[in-house]
């Protein structure tokens, strides 16, 4: 079982950012993670976890997130305000501890999404770009998590389902009452992280997992019990587990909200030091 995962987990726009500068950090300093045999991503990880697997590096990946991030500045003041959060941190606030969140829970997110009002579902494909396109073949080691919004069901989309990539990772992306739920072989599905930010258990059975969890200080306290949670599934399993989350530096470039892109370019240098810091310790673990 001398197999090791990296388990990426969700954040918004934020998340993506920080995730890619802290992969390119450990990169720089020698943490080989694309040689992950196998790359889990829900929501925000989901983005990163695709790029990854399809063999675009770290230090590729934050090149392209610091451009963006130069764009986005450029344009300043021409996009409204960061979408409304709320809705969906008070249903999360109401998971439970010790357990992953329950089927009636996901299906009140689900019917959230279902009825909010948000940019058209062809609209919300459009904005993953190159990740949309219908014929991009599926990387064989990645993995992203979603949730049936009318059932509540939990899925993991790979190469062996029947999900087109970009489809796949919208549908992993789709924070109930922020985007729309994505249309995938006539059913309708929401944010992986509806079941849990990480859904890191799903990685059990490899021998060696890298969490990477985005876990502002703020929200330490509902988030960091269901990782460990998690984490102890793999350990149970045979496994051994190494988490990640924000330093203290990092979270102070978040902001408020995870889901405003504002500060894309300083919370990927952010990360990158961050990632930087931490490369001897997780190289211990990993290489």
């Amino acid at each position: 079982m001398d197999t090791r995962a990296l388990v990426l987990g969700g954040g918004g726009p934020v998340g993506i950012a920080w995730e890619k500068g802290l992969l390119a950090g450990l990169a720089a300093e020698g943490v080989d993670v694309e040689a992950a045999d196998h790359i889990l991503g829900t929501s925000a990880g989901s983005v990163v976890g695709a790029e990854l697997a399809s063999g675009r590096g770290p230090a590729a990946m934050l090149q392209a997130e610091m451009a963006y991030a130069a764009r986005a500045a450029e344009a300043e003041g021409r996009h409204g305000p960061a979408p409304d959060l709320g809705p969906a941190l008070a249903l999360m606030a109401r998971r439970p501890l010790d357990r992953e969140t329950p089927v009636d829970l996901r299906i009140e997110f689900g019917a959230m999404a279902m009825a909010a009002r948000t940019v058209s579902e062809d609209a919300y494909l459009a904005g993953f770009g190159g990740l949309a396109d219908a014929h991009r073949p599926w990387p064989p080691r990645f993995a992203c998590t979603a949730v049936d919004a009318v059932t509540g069901a939990f899925v993991v989309w790979d190469e062996d389902a029947a999900a087109p990539l970009g489809r796949a990772v919208a549908s992993s992306c789709a924070v109930p009452g922020v985007f729309p739920p994505v249309t995938i072989d006539g059913r309708k599905y929401v944010d992986g992280g509806v079941r849990s930010g990480c859904n890191a258990d799903v990685a059990h059975g490899h021998g060696r997992v890298l969490v990477v969890a985005v876990v502002p200080p703020l929200l330490a306290g509902l988030l960091l019990p269901g990782v460990r949670r998690e984490m102890e599934v793999i350990a149970a399993a045979g496994g051994r587990a190494e988490l990640i989350v924000p330093d203290a530096e990092a979270a102070a470039t978040f902001g408020p909200n995870l889901l405003d892109g504002a500060r894309r370019g300083d919370v990927a240098r952010a990360g990158e030091r961050q990632g930087r810091a931490e490369a001897a310790r997780i190289k211990a673990f990993w290489n």
